[in-house]
């Protein structure tokens, strides 16, 4: 249970009614699944006492979401990668189920914490995953040679739209610090397992 209550639609402006009633559709038309827990809104829910900054923060998430240097599949990795990172339980279950409905595989969610050691990603995946690490660390432990190996196998348009995914995704420190958990979309099924996750065990799937 999140440690405050959500801004109830009474009190919401018009502004973030929209935000009420278009969400669940733009959730479910990517994870392919209505969540078992609550209404899978809960972040935006909280984000709503400020609905300023929560539509400041809607808008710099589409504006990232624009980028196209960056296959999808890169993308929902080291997105996921990081949220995990993170110990957000609510992003870990939301990722795991987009990846899964962009047909990621179940042996892929379970490799992703030993990435290096497994054989489902290409050289080029680890390498990003490596950097997306060493990016979500604190501090930032992105060194000269990892930077340059990056320069290698990306260009500087998306290098950028890697680290502006990076930095969007630091963001779900929000979830985590009210402590917003799953909303079943993985329930019964594989989930990358947090790190850290407060106040409940890493489970590798969620039942």
């Amino acid at each position: 249970m999140a440690r405050i209550n959500g801004l109830s639609k009474n009190k919401a402006t018009p502004l973030v009614k929209l935000v009420y009633r278009f969400g669940p559709r733009m959730m479910k038309k990517l994870t392919g699944r209505e969540p078992q827990t609550g209404n899978g809104m809960e972040p935006m829910e909280i984000w709503a006492h400020q609905p300023k900054m929560m539509l400041a923060m809607g808008k710099f998430n589409q504006a990232l979401r624009k980028g196209k240097s960056v296959d999808e599949r890169l993308k929902y990795l080291v997105e996921l990668k990081g949220a995990q990172m993170i110990g957000c339980e609510f992003c870990v279950d939301l990722g795991s189920q987009i990846c899964r409905n962009s047909g990621f595989s179940e042996e892929e969610l379970l490799a992703l914490p030993r990435h290096r050691h497994s054989d489902l990603f290409t050289e080029r995946e680890k390498l990003a995953l490596d950097y997306t690490a060493a990016v979500m660390r604190t501090p930032v432990e992105v060194t000269d040679e990892l930077f340059e190996r990056m320069t290698d196998h990306f260009s500087d348009k998306q290098l950028v739209e890697i680290t502006a995914l990076l930095t969007l995704v630091n963001l779900d420190r929000f979830n985590a610090a009210f402590k917003i958990g799953s909303a079943g979309f993985s329930e019964g099924m594989v989930c990358v397992p947090p790190d850290r996750a407060a106040g409940n065990p890493a489970l590798a799937r969620i039942a």
